[in-house]
């Protein structure tokens, strides 16, 4: 359908997973995709590798993104980490939390910080759209305890709102996008080292599976196009009915 005909957008986390998966799919409806992962990949028109935790890294990607094509029409600030010593918050050590934090949500406030500014330089009442992964357990508990992951998220979810609020008469629209738990390579590596909390996270999920990344890809189109056009400062759950279920651990 083309609803991203000529527009340019910038996908972090785009090595593999949703980032992946949004990259093919946004190219596929007309865009011009800057894929930008911290690994060397080849995803996307523009492909480059960031340590997007890295505030002058950061500048210079939306510097590099205007200079080949002039504007920046969309931000998927996709990129994140979950690793498996980000555990209760009574096991997990100051330097698992703040790494967990410099990706999850230092990432995201440096890409907004300079993609908005760019989103801003272009002309007309429709200037961009702000897509943020935050999570479903942005507005609930997990029921695996992943202490930095959830706080970080929740962050992600406030800040989108915040910006949605700010930016809105200028024509820039913000969301959180909050996916239930993704058949990612990223989650399927933790699960299948602990099978047991596999079976944990599942047992929440009404729907009874993962959700796969081409479902969550779909839901960042939306966000990304006109069809959304009157939706900003909003959170998108995407997540197999979790937010709606009620359930007991096990």
């Amino acid at each position: 359908m083309n609803r991203l005909q000529d527009r340019v957008a910038v996908i972090t986390g785009a090595a593999g997973g949703i980032g992946l998966a949004s990259a093919e799919l946004f190219a596929a409806e007309g865009a011009h995709v800057v894929g930008v992962d911290v690994r060397e990949h080849a995803v996307g028109e523009l492909p480059l590798q960031v340590d997007l935790t890295d505030e002058a890294a950061v500048i210079e990607l939306y510097r590099s993104v205007r200079e080949r094509f002039g504007r920046v029409d969309v931000l998927f600030n996709n990129a994140g980490i979950s690793p498996t010593d980000d555990d209760s918050v009574l096991v997990t050590e100051l330097d698992a939390w703040q790494r967990v934090q410099d990706a999850n949500l230092k990432s995201v406030f440096l890409c907004c910080k300079y993609g908005i500014a760019a989103l801003l330089e272009n002309d007309g009442p429709i200037r961009g759209s702000v897509i943020n992964t935050a999570s479903f357990v942005a507005v609930m508990g997990a029921a695996t305890s992943q202490i930095s992951y959830t706080a970080s998220k929740g962050a992600v979810l406030a800040m989108s709102r915040e910006m949605g609020v700010e930016f809105a008469k200028q024509g820039v629209r913000v969301n959180a996008l909050c996916p239930g738990p993704v058949a990612t390579p990223l989650l399927m590596e933790l699960f299948a080292k602990d099978p047991e909390r596999a079976a944990r996270r599942l047992v929440h999920v009404p729907m009874g599976r993962f959700g796969e990344a081409a479902e969550i890809a779909k839901a960042a189109l939306f966000l990304a196009s006109d069809d959304s056009s009157f939706m900003t400062a909003s959170s998108l759950l995407v997540d197999g009915g979790i937010n709606g279920a009620y359930t007991t651990p096990l």
